[in-house]
């Protein structure tokens, strides 16, 4: 098929273009580069061997998506075009809501007008709030604590309620846990703009010696060691999930609307974290403990199940390979792409 992935130069994107192009599929990449860079693509045009055809554009300015469709005979979209930091989606709610859920009512509607219902969409376990209950099931109840979060919630109403109103989309709603690590090749990873904003990229940058030290926000959790416990992801492990969606999707040639979480079932704390790390890149890795933050809970771990049972997918990596992966591409590439 071509498949349009909106977002596709970023961290998750890229790699998913990596495992589609794996899988026989012609790709057209969207993006705007607001948190991704181009030379993402160039790298995965080297793994693969395939060439991608980039497009850039911004999902919040219809009638350039409406282009898109009108230029290729898109078959699916895999829709991971968005903003994602907690703590900026706090101070710029307004910014979150039209970029996150502008840009996909866009895309409905090119793709309506195109006749191509076929939808890969790129959730988050933000979208089940504080956890009243681990292992998190797919049926757990949705309560969404940040802007980012309820972003991504209103989006699954949307597509939820688009289905209720014709059943001839086919949609994937993919919640994703913590996603770390990096293509084994060392040629792709994660290059957050400005300071990260997740645990694993940090430890990184601090082991690279980009930052000085990390801090551990909280250590009186009740938890094994006091910190923060959460489900990491390999994340050529989330990208594989994404093409078993798309297959389950193609499968139906009714429709269909679905939810699976992408996690492993298996929780780890920032020290465990820490030390497999420091295993991993044979540096020191200093911290200070600080403060629990303001809406952090002590555990978040997914029910990879459903996923197992329904899409006959599951995650193949543990955290040693997450942080030698993830070290090779930071070692590789001290300052990101920009290296």
């Amino acid at each position: 098929m071509q498949i349009l992935i909106t977002g596709g130069a970023g961290y998750i994107g890229s790699h998913t273009c990596v495992e589609l192009a794996a899988a026989g599929h012609d790709l057209v990449v969207l993006d705007n580069f607001v948190n991704s860079n181009p030379a993402s693509l160039m790298r995965v045009e080297h793994i693969t061997g395939r060439k991608i055809t980039l497009i850039t554009a911004d999902l919040c300015h219809a009638a350039d998506v409406s282009a898109v469709f009108a230029a290729h005979a898109i078959d699916a979209v895999i829709h991971f075009a968005g903003l994602k930091a907690v703590g900026e989606s706090n101070d710029k709610p307004l910014l979150y809501y039209h970029n996150n859920i502008t840009g996909t009512l866009n895309l409905l509607q090119a793709m309506d007008a195109a006749n191509c219902r076929q939808l890969v969409f790129s959730s988050s376990a933000t979208v089940y709030g504080v956890p009243q209950k681990l292992p998190l099931t797919e049926d757990h109840p949705l309560s969404a604590t940040n802007p980012y979060g309820r972003s991504k919630l209103m989006i699954e109403e949307i597509l939820r309620d688009l289905y209720q109103s014709d059943a001839r989309w086919r949609l994937a709603i993919l919640r994703y846990f913590n996603p770390v690590g990096a293509h084994e090749s060392g040629l792709i990873g994660e290059d957050p703009l400005g300071p990260p904003n997740n645990l694993m990229p940090f430890v990184a940058q601090v082991a690279g010696g980009r930052r000085d030290k990390l801090s551990v926000w909280g250590k009186d959790y009740p938890t094994i060691d006091g910190t923060g416990v959460r489900d990491y992801i390999h994340v050529v492990d989330l990208a594989a999930g994404h093409v078993k969606a798309l297959d389950k999707l193609s499968a139906h040639h009714q429709g269909k609307c679905f939810v699976v979480n992408l996690g492993t079932g298996t929780g780890y704390s920032v020290m465990q974290v820490i030390e497999n790390f420091k295993r991993a890149s044979n540096r020191d890795i200093p911290y200070q403990i600080c403060p629990r933050r303001a809406g952090d809970v002590a555990e978040v771990v997914a029910s990879p199940d459903f996923a197992r049972e329904f899409l006959g997918w599951e995650a193949q990596r543990g955290l040693d390979e997450m942080c030698r992966d993830h070290w090779r591409w930071q070692a590789n590439n001290p300052n990101g792409f920009a290296s």
